[in-house]
């Protein structure tokens, strides 16, 4: 999805549709919380993004870029693509929360916008209505819908950038967005 400078709010982030084709509305709302997820990573050092929530919890911006780019992978590629993809981030980390010393912010981001536009790249031109199976997990081999794995996409943005939100608090006060 494009939007021009009309349709973005001052932070930068693209409005979603507010009218429109289902597909469109979709897309653009999953455009809107993946921008919403970058935008709390926004100004913030390898440090600031690897520090805790709280305890005894040890999710991190960092980890939660990971951990997207992980599941972007997971639906896109293995799901609606049908591709036998080894984990993002190697295996024994297939959640993507584990971090690296030798991995930053810029990096895990550069490696969660490949795998977002991939996933682009693997829905173009399918319906809303095809049909792929669950890969793995405890729902491994149901059907599923692109449209239902869109839906769950937007599901899985909102609830991790509730987490994003506390943890940019957490570092230095931003709240909001």
């Amino acid at each position: 999805m494009t939007t021009d400078a009309a349709h973005t709010l001052p932070d930068g982030r693209p409005i979603p549709h507010l009218t429109g084709g289902e597909r469109e509305m979709l897309e653009s709302w999953l455009d809107f919380h993946r921008a919403t997820l970058e935008l709390k990573c926004k100004e913030l050092d390898d440090a600031q993004v690897r520090l805790p929530a709280a305890e005894p919890s040890a999710l991190t911006l960092l980890g939660l870029v990971q951990h997207l780019a992980e599941v972007e992978r997971n639906w896109f590629q293995r799901a609606v693509g049908g591709l036998d993809m080894p984990p993002v981030f190697g295996e024994g980390n297939e959640s993507g929360y584990g971090l690296d010393p030798a991995r930053g912010i810029h990096d895990a981001l550069d490696l969660w916008r490949r795998e977002i536009a991939r996933g682009r790249e693997l829905c173009a031109g399918r319906s809303l209505d095809y049909v792929t199976r669950i890969p793995d997990g405890d729902m491994a081999g149901i059907e599923v819908s692109l449209r239902w794995v869109l839906i769950h996409m937007i599901e899985e943005y909102a609830r991790h950038n509730g987490h994003a939100d506390i943890l940019r608090e957490r570092i230095d006060g931003v709240t909001g967005a």
